[in-house]
């Protein structure tokens, strides 16, 4: 069985090191060790900042892959058109067992993260800077450094700058999730979705991106665009910070330039000459099978060419001796494990997609594969953040990676090979509701509260998706799409504000006195998007 990956894994470095600089000196680069490698850096206005990113094709490493410079106008441009400051935060939160990149530059090279964040505030006028983390050891290495900077969340400084310690759960490093931790809420994404850019932090327009998308800018802030753009390809210039695990003798985090072929990096790291599939992306990526690999090289646009995805930056094969589908199996759980446990399609549909995957694997048949495959599908943009999503594509990229092993499964009795267990999950399984750990936990599972619409009033005013988009959402026609769902305990308030303000009188709330699980019904509102904006 694979053990659990340590918060700092072995370091290795393909060519020149730019992220990991100094990483054979010291174990952690404190303030003057860290100006001694790097040097010092001057500040640049914000479109200056804007055309460097957009020069070296920055784009976010935590998994979204979003342009960072079209993300920087956008705050910009939403700042000054409100006259408000904006925010920037930095999310180091790194909850998946198999990533660990951002958590080895906070652990030893906090500050060039501090310093690309850093230039992006004074840039922007940001008076705000919020580092947000999910570990012991990077918030005691982060809050170091700002300790070593003379940072801190004094009202007085011209600078507030503190680290937002959040629980190790897949959720909490949503984007969303992070900023309604950091107003005070559950580290759990809200029912409504607005990008944070227009309104983030306090409702200020928020710059916020991966760690090491902050250290990538800052590297190349020093050195320039065209002596960045010398490493890696011409459309992907730069380095790449990877976590290669699984079915590996040395588990390691390893910086390489893009273009590094992905066979290479395995061998690395005493990967199977031969793997029956490479996980590529981490538990929200896609599997590649063994002849894909010789053709996929470290980038962006090759990974996605051939049916993987760079994602996360996770790496992980595993070996022929072992279920590709009962592996696939223990992450699928783990995954269903991780919900946040308020919206019906991820909180109810992805234990439902497990038991389909396990089902499959016992002699379920094609029903069973059916049934897994509409299980699946009907997941899909139906959740208030990117988890179900993402956990749906890796379910069904292993049905289309590992084919025969699956025809096995269905139209026989098995491929015959045990569950080694290689592909790293946390110990201990987590309750599928709430966020254990976080102190405003009891506000982020079900109440024992259900609301119920009463179709012989309801006249399809739609105001109750308006105040409640936790629960309600309006179909085609007009009227709401469930006719009774348990109310999320910190959105009571605003469901009895929906009772109350319902012209037609169609809505009441009951006690749920037998404490059953929520309704299936529950949906959010699919995410807004906001119109492009210009930088100053």
């Amino acid at each position: 069985m694979n053990e659990a990956l340590p918060d700092v894994p072995e370091v290795r470095v393909v060519g020149l090191p730019q992220l990991t600089s100094g990483f054979d000196l010291v174990e952690r680069l404190d303030l003057p060790m860290h100006l001694k490698v790097h040097g010092p850096l001057d500040p640049l206005g914000g479109e200056q900042l804007a055309q460097l990113a957009e020069r070296i094709n920055l784009k976010g490493r935590g998994g979204a892959g979003f342009p960072f410079h079209k993300k920087l106008r956008s705050v910009a441009e939403s700042a000054i058109r409100r006259g408000v400051r904006p925010v920037v935060v930095v999310n180091g939160s790194e909850d998946e067992p198999a990533c660990r990149k951002d958590t080895v530059l906070i652990n030893r090279a906090p500050h060039l993260i501090l310093d690309g964040a850093l230039l992006c505030a004074e840039a922007l006028g940001a008076r705000t800077l919020v580092v947000g983390v999910t570990r012991e050891s990077t918030q005691r290495s982060m809050e170091a450094a700002l300790a070593e900077r003379g940072l801190g969340n004094s009202r007085r400084a011209a600078l507030r700058a503190w680290v937002q310690r959040n629980p190790v759960r897949m959720v909490t490093g949503a984007a969303a999730s992070l900023i309604r931790s950091i107003d005070g809420g559950p580290a759990i994404p809200p029912g409504r979705k607005v990008s944070a850019s227009r309104s983030g932090v306090g409702g200020a327009p928020t710059l916020l991106s991966n760690a090491e998308t902050f250290a990538q800018l800052a590297v190349a802030a020093r050195i320039g665009p065209e002596r960045y753009a010398h490493t890696g390809l011409y459309d992907e210039p730069g380095t790449v910070m990877l976590t290669v695990s699984g079915a590996v003798a040395r588990p390691m985090v390893i910086e390489v330039p893009t273009g590094v072929p992905l066979r290479y990096v395995l061998q690395l790291a005493g990967a199977p000459p031969v793997p029956q599939g490479v996980l590529t992306g981490g538990y929200h990526g896609k599997w590649i099978d063994a002849a894909t690999v010789d053709e996929a090289i470290v980038s962006r646009n090759s990974l996605d060419a051939v049916g993987g995805s760079l994602g996360a930056g996770a790496i992980l094969p595993i070996g022929r001796e072992t279920c590709p589908l009962g592996e696939s199996l223990r992450v699928a759980q783990w995954l269903a494990e991780e919900s946040a446990g308020q919206c019906g399609p991820c909180y109810l549909g992805l234990p439902a997609a497990a038991r389909g995957l396990e089902d499959v694997l016992d002699g379920g048949g094609p029903a069973a594969l059916e049934a897994l495959k509409q299980v699946a599908k009907n997941v899909k943009r139906r959740g208030a953040c990117s988890h179900p999503d993402g956990s749906a594509m890796f379910l069904e990229s292993t049905l289309k990676a590992f084919t025969d092993d699956l025809a096995a499964h269905v139209l026989g009795n098995g491929c015959g090979r045990p569950v080694e267990g290689v592909l790293p999950l946390f110990e201990g399984g987590r309750a599928p509701t709430g966020v254990p750990g976080d102190a405003d936990a009891a506000e982020s599972g079900a109440s024992r509260q259900k609301i119920y619409v009463d179709w012989t009033l309801c006249r399809g005013h739609g105001l109750c998706a308006d105040i409640l988009p936790e629960v309600f959402e309006l179909g085609a026609d007009g009227f709401p799409t469930v006719a009774q769902a348990q109310v999320p305990r910190y959105a009571e308030a605003k469901a009895l504000r929906a009772v109350r303000r319902c012209p037609a009188l169609a809505l009441r709330i009951e006690e749920d006195t037998r404490g059953q699980a929520p309704s299936r019904n529950l949906p959010v509102l699919s995410q807004g998007r906001g119109r492009r904006a210009l930088g100053r």
